[in-house]
Order: structure tokens, then C-alpha cells, then sequence
């Protein structure tokens, strides 16, 4: 938690948790808030919320998960700036105390609070003068980022150096413009309603970022058809022509948005949607290289575990009877941190003193390999999904959903392209 957000917690909103963007959102429209480290949340979709508390057992490990409601209001606070800041669902800011964001699975579907690892704001110690200069320091900093931040905005790909002083992970914070994009369009669209209303409902996820600490995102567009049963005829054509002119029609998935973290250059690429809808299929293969290339070799050891994965994702939908995941989103995540090395014929008792410095191309005629790191592929976004079982639908599906099924298959099929043109 940085100290200028440390510091807005105490001092001003002691009964609410403040609400920053979330960094790592590489994709999407909706907007993505960072409620705590583990925790994130966006604004509540009916049908969204029902798949989630109706999700089918064998589901779970592919989504993210669930852990309840908030009510947000749009704030401004004593020096004009605007706010988001999220208070418990039934206006009791007592149970502020009880939300359990640990590992461990909640107790129930009720929303439960706890001042252990949440950025609660009761601590009264530091001093309000301390805050305003804090302010005033970001402020500052805010103004010189404005310029810059609007042709982030509209570049489609850009290269962003991280600072080499401090750790890696604290350089994220203002380095994805996708993510401030949709940010300052929440508090937009929030602002402007704010004379009818104050109070929005948010549904709080399991932050799918957090176990790594420089993460890699992909996100993918999933299926070959993107909208919903209830659009408007103007949607559904809009929709239609972006599947036609993208990979979507062809292979069922588009790359929605990426940001990888490029080692060999100390630098973070990303990739907006826009650019990934002007991909041919061959594009498309090369920017799935371009993700699993940290600048400075392809990070092989990730393939086996990335494919395993959508292969029992792909045998569990299958199984799904009238499930049909329009404009849902495939995440693939992993750690940008160089993982140690080891050398193929080591000695166990030797591989704790080898350092990075010794895995270097010159270091020897070792062979290394990397060490194996963890990936993660979790489906989001459900806001256009349907299912017989939903009841109110006018249109009921019947069997598999075929256009994700079709797409999973196809980003298989190309992920051992890479895997084995990468061995030859």
C-alpha cells in the first residue's frame, strides 16, 4: 500500500474503504477498482451476479472468486478530489471489522469484514498536515503525468521503461493507461448522475493478480459471437462487425488486451484492444509469442501448465448444459520476475547458493533451465452470459457453447505451434 493512499485512508473516510483504479486491467470497458490487495471490485450486473452465486461446482477453479456486495458512492473530498469509496451493503459500517480476505474459503456468501489485511481507515495517528502535504505532493505529480497519460491513451501498443531505482512492483501504479481510462470514465459517468444518484452497488472478486509480483496479463476475447440475447439490433450489428473483422469469426478469440513485463529491457508492453482487433490469425499467434517473451527468451516452462489448463477448462464447458458466455473474457497470468535458474546436472545442495549472476549465457558450459513458475487462467466477465436454469430468459440455448469451445481449441492448437516451433 503506497503512503499517499495510506494516508487518504485515515484521515478522511474512517467509516469506508477508498477505492483506487486497479492497476493490472488490461481489457474491458467496465470499470476494475482495487478494494484491498486480495480483493477487487466493479459495478454489479444483475445477471453477472446471479452466474456468480449460481456457478456450477467444477466452474469455480476457472473464475474468480466471489466475495459479496459493497455500496459505492461517488465523494469529493475537502480539496476537490473526486472519490470512490465503498461502505458495506446494508449501511451498518460496523461490519467493516469482519471482512475475512485470507486464502481461505469464506464461511458464507454474506460480505465479512476484517482490519487485518483490508486498507481500513480508523487509524487517527497521523497527523491531517502530513496528509495535505502528501496531496499536495501527489497533485503535482498528477499534473506532470496528464500530458503524458493522453497519447497513452490513444497508442495502441506502447513500450513504458519502469524506473530502475525501488522495486518493481511498486513502479505499477501509474503505468497502465487502460486501466486510468476506465477509471476517470467510471467517476465521469458517476459525476454526472450524481444530483439522481449517490449509491451504486459493486460486487466484490478475488484480485487474480495478486500472488504475483510483476504480473504478466492476457486477456482474450473468448467465442465467435460476442453479444448478448437481449442487445438492441444496432448492438448486435456493432458486435457482429467487430467478430467479422477480427480473428473472432475465424478462430474464436481475439486478444482483448496484454501487458507483459520485458526483462531485457526493463521495460512494460501493452496492448489495447483496438490493436487487437486488426490482428490476422498470424498476428494474433505472434502476439501470443509476444506475451510469453519476456525481451530476453520465451518462457517455455509456462507452456505445458498453460495448455493442461485450458484443456480441462475446455472439458468442463463441454459438460455445461445451455451455458453461453457471450463477450466473456480468458485471463492468462504469470510472474514477469526473473525466476533462479538451475543448472540440468546440479546437485540439490548446490542449487541454494547458485545465484542469477551464474545463470548468464557466459557463465560456463552449464545448461540451465528455468524453474517452474505458476500460471493462472481464470474466465471473467459474465455479464452477457445465459442459462437455461437463469429462468427469465426468453431465449434458451441447448447444449454446449460451441463458439467458446471452438475458440479454446483453436488458442490450444496455437499455443503448441509456438511450444513446438520454439524446440526445433
Amino acid at each position: 500500500m503506497s503512503p499517499a493512499f495510506g494516508a487518504m485512508e485515515v484521515e478522511h473516510y474512517s467509516k469506508g474503504v477508498l477505492l483506487e483504479p486497479f492497476v493490472h486491467q488490461v481489457g474491458g470497458h467496465s470499470c476494475v477498482l482495487r478494494f484491498n490487495d486480495k480483493t477487487i471490485c466493479k459495478p454489479l450486473i444483475q445477471r453477472e451476479h446471479q452466474f456468480y452465486e449460481t456457478l456450477p461446482t467444477e466452474m469455480r477453479k476457472f473464475t474468480p472468486q466471489y466475495e459479496g456486495v459493497v455500496s459505492v458512492s461517488f465523494e469529493e473530498d475537502e480539496d476537490g478530489n473526486l472519490c470512490l469509496i465503498a461502505y458495506p451493503l446494508n449501511g451498518d459500517h460496523d461490519n467493516l471489522e469482519n471482512l475475512d480476505n485470507s486464502d481461505c474459503e469464506p464461511k458464507s456468501k454474506l460480505l465479512r469484514w476484517t482490519n487485518k489485511k483490508t486498507v481500513l481507515l480508523e487509524n487517527e495517528k497521523i497527523s491531517k498536515e502530513w496528509v495535505r502535504q502528501h496531496r499536495k505532493e501527489e497533485k503535482m505529480k498528477s499534473h506532470k503525468l496528464e500530458e503524458e497519460f493522453e497519447w497513452l491513451k490513444k497508442s495502441e501498443v506502447l513500450y513504458y521503461t519502469v524506473e530502475k531505482k525501488g522495486n518493481v512492483t511498486s513502479q505499477f501504479k501509474h503505468h497502465n493507461p487502460w486501466s486510468m481510462k476506465c477509471h476517470q470514465q467510471q467517476l465521469q459517468r458517476m459525476k454526472e448522475n450524481a444530483k439522481h444518484r449517490n449509491q451504486y452497488k459493486f460486487i466484490l472478486l478475488e484480485n487474480l493478480t495478486s500472488r504475483y509480483e510483476v504480473p504478466c496479463v492476457l486477456d482474450l476475447k473468448m467465442g465467435t459471437r460476442q453479444h448478448g440475447d437481449d442487445a438492441s439490433e444496432e448492438k448486435k450489428a456493432n458486435q457482429i462487425r467487430k467478430c467479422q473483422q477480427s480473428t473472432s469469426a475465424v478462430i474464436g478469440v481475439r486478444v482483448c488486451g496484454m501487458q507483459v513485463y520485458q526483462a531485457g529491457t526493463g521495460q512494460l508492453m501493452f496492448m489495447n484492444k483496438y490493436h487487437g482487433r486488426k490482428l490476422s490469425v498470424q498476428g494474433f499467434k505472434e502476439a501470443l509469442y509476444q506475451f510469453f517473451h519476456n525481451g530476453k527468451y520465451l518462457r517455455r516452462e509456462l507452456f505445458e501448465s498453460v495448455i493442461k489448463k485450458l484443456t480441462e477448462l475446455k472439458s468442463v464447458l463441454e459438460k455445461q448444459e445451455s451455458y453461453r458466455f457471450y463477450s466473456s473474457s480468458l485471463l492468462i497470468i504469470y510472474d514477469g520476475k526473473e525466476r533462479q535458474e538451475v543448472a540440468v546436472d546440479s546437485d540439490p545442495e548446490d542449487l541454494e547458493d547458485l545465484s542469477e549472476e551464474s545463470s548468464d549465457e557466459s557463465a560456463g558450459a552449464y545448461a540451465y533451465k528455468p524453474t517452474a513458475s505458476t500460471v493462472d487462467v481464470r474466465m471473467i466477465d459474465f455479464a452477457h452470459t445465459t442459462c437455461k436454469y437463469y429462468g427469465e430468459d426468453s431465449v434458451v440455448h441447448e447444449g454446449q457453447d460451441t463458439g467458446y469451445v471452438f475458440g479454446l481449441q483453436n488458442l490450444i492448437d496455437i499455443i503448441k505451434e509456438i511450444r513446438d516451433e520454439s524446440s526445433e
